[in-house]
């Protein structure tokens, strides 16, 4: 009984722990992906929050540190990071993202 009652109690904490897993980070927290990129000044240059610009950062998935992503990863973390962008501010474009993201990335659009 009391064995059933641990394994009860520990599957109840690991749904609790999964649901807090899944909500957005907190207001002015770091980005988990890239925690050292300057969210208030691109969030400002693309017209969305930094809270914005951070939840739908989040979704991209970074190259493993020390190297570049390959065209598809590219393609794949842009496209998402676009639309989930333009539900915020609608007049985002691909090159105004472009535009911005490559003012703050280290080396300019010559580091992809």
């Amino acid at each position: 009984m009391k064995k059933a009652m641990i394994l009860m109690a520990l599957g109840v904490l690991s749904l609790i722990g999964f649901a807090f897993a899944q909500l957005p980070p907190p207001p002015g927290s770091p980005m988990r992906n890239d925690p050292h990129r300057p969210v208030d000044q691109i969030s400002g240059g693309l017209g969305v929050t930094a809270d914005q610009f951070r939840a739908c950062f989040n979704n991209v998935t970074p190259a493993q540190k020390g190297s570049l992503p390959d065209v598809n990863q590219k393609h794949a973390n842009k496209q998402v990071l676009l639309s989930c962008l333009q539900k915020s501010n609608p007049s985002i474009t691909n090159d105004s993202l472009d535009t911005v993201m490559d003012r703050y990335r280290p080396g300019g659009r010559a580091a992809q």
